[in-house]
């Protein structure tokens, strides 16, 4: 990791932490918003879209829509955020089908008409469910820690699979590699040992969270399983900036490119982690 990397890493991670945990959901909601559109500007550049008025109705468009579910949510007078949880549940039966395009990533990598506007339909089903996961986790009780916790797991996926992949890449699995036309750098060995740590963070988090003993299977079934889809979204920006012809979503932040590179397995993992906790009931 570059010096520059783990900078603007320290003064990112605690910005982020403190947001979490500090911020009433209202605030918070408001500010990933903005994060999530600013990624889905960046998307929107990649799936094609290089006209900035037309990008820009686009993210106006976006911006309605979760506006509307803001509106809608608050006018449920039985406070269900039903609709939030629809698009939590449509996001997870999504990322798997995305996970069998993964199986054919030369599909849509021509910038033809049709599938330019399939990318761009894809960006919103990508940041406006995961926005609503967001919601929903951050407004349950102890919403602050949970969410925390389902950001940690994805940290400490990426860090994990980052490390392992280094110390033991290609010692247990030589000559296979994860997803080489996509990601020729990731590992088998690296997903196993970032999937081991996800799991263990998401247990000692899920512990204090709040989770009872007999939850923390679960927490960490959930955990398993929300790791596995941010690898998903990792290698699906990887696949779209490939079809781009592009190393990065943007340059915005030093040393890790733009917001998009950033979140790309937040955005995976969030609505299978809300999913998951308002299912299992932990």
């Amino acid at each position: 990791m570059t010096r520059t990397r783990v900078l603007a890493a320290l003064v990112m991670a605690p910005v982020a932490i403190a947001a979490v945990l500090l911020l009433p959901t209202p605030w918070l909601v408001a500010a990933a918003m903005v994060v999530f559109l600013g990624g889905l500007w960046e998307w929107l550049r990649l799936a094609g879209l290089d006209d900035g008025v037309a990008r820009s109705a686009l993210l106006v468009a976006n911006l309605l829509l979760i506006l509307s579910l803001v509106w809608a949510s608050a006018s449920d007078p039985n406070a269900s955020l039903v609709l939030l949880k629809l698009f939590s549940v449509a996001a997870v039966v999504g990322w798997l089908l995305v996970a069998m395009w993964l199986r054919n990533p030369a599909l849509g990598s021509r910038n033809s008409p049709r599938w330019r506007t399939v990318k761009l339909g894809v960006g919103t089903l990508v940041m406006v469910p995961a926005w609503c996961a967001l919601a929903l986790i951050h407004a349950g009780e102890n919403g602050n820690r949970w969410l925390l916790v389902a950001l940690f797991i994805v940290w400490a996926a990426d860090t994990g699979a980052y490390f392992t992949g280094k110390r033991f890449g290609d010692k247990w699995f030589k000559g296979h590699r994860l997803a080489p036309s996509i990601s020729p750098n990731k590992t088998i060995e690296g997903l196993l040992g970032g999937m081991l740590l996800a799991v263990l963070v998401g247990i000692v988090g899920g512990w204090l969270a709040g989770a009872a003993a007999g939850e923390l299977p679960l927490v960490a079934l959930v955990a398993l399983v929300a790791a596995i889809f941010s690898v998903i979204g990792d290698l699906f920006e990887s696949m779209i900036k490939r079809h781009a012809g592009v190393k990065d979503s943007g340059n915005l932040i030093p040393g890790h490119g733009g917001l998009l590179d950033r979140i790309d397995g937040v955005v995976a993992a969030l609505p299978v982690f809300a999913v998951g906790q308002i299912w299992l009931g932990f």
